[in-house]
């Protein structure tokens, strides 16, 4: 785990609670440091602050996409508004707590995350095809219309359920339990989110293919 917040009594607290749970921790305490660290170190997941003294963590979140596309990204936001929120996950991180936080709050999330992306990189099943979209569960590629399209690891998991069961309409509840494996405190709305932005990747300047069941939920079917 890396985790990353200018203030270190709380890095230096996160970093003893993770090793506590086994995890190898290292902590950076601003966004050059992160991305350093992030490069030599190569986490499996990353506690990021969005509050950094030299850059934003979405602009850290960015520059690490680069070179690591997939790793899961917890945010950190003492801002508690909507739209701070939504800023951080769709700018690519995966999942958000807001301080104060606890620390079983932190480890359960994390767990979440690490068990979706390794769930994702050792299935055994290779690919899902839906009309013109293809999800290869291998080797983590994306395509529509053989198009390469990039996705995180929870929008990857979010697409994979969507095509798995084309043509059935699936609430926000089971979405929510099959995709995230916790109570996400009742914020419904981060699957309107993810919908929104797996539809930005997926759709547009095409037929749709997500479709709104209004009252019902989501649906994924092969573009008319």
């Amino acid at each position: 785990m890396l985790v990353v917040d200018d203030e270190k009594t709380l890095s230096d607290l996160l970093a003893m609670a993770l090793r506590y749970e086994g995890w190898e921790v290292q902590t950076a305490n601003d966004g050059m440091s992160a991305l350093r660290a992030a490069r030599e170190f190569g986490p499996d997941a990353v506690v990021l602050d969005v509050m950094l003294p030299d850059m934003t963590g979405l602009e850290v979140l960015a520059r690490l996409r680069d070179t690591q596309p997939n790793v899961p990204v917890l945010f950190l936001t003492a801002k508690d508004a909507v739209e701070d929120r939504v800023a951080g996950l769709t700018a690519g991180g995966d999942d958000y707590v807001t301080k104060p936080f606890s620390l079983e709050e932190v480890v359960a999330r994390l767990r979440g995350l690490v068990r979706r992306t390794a769930t994702v990189a050792t299935t055994s099943e290779s690919e899902l095809r839906v009309g013109d979209l293809t999800l290869d569960e291998d080797s983590h590629e994306v395509s529509r219309d053989g198009e390469p399209i990039t996705l995180t690891a929870t929008e990857f998991e979010l697409l994979r359920y969507l095509m798995r069961n084309p043509k059935r309409v699936l609430s926000k509840a089971q979405i929510l339990d099959r995709v995230w494996n916790y109570d996400f405190g009742g914020q419904a709305n981060v699957v309107e989110l993810y919908i929104s932005y797996l539809r930005k990747k997926i759709d547009s300047g095409r037929s749709p293919m997500i479709h709104t069941m209004r009252g019902a939920g989501y649906v994924l079917k092969p573009a008319e």
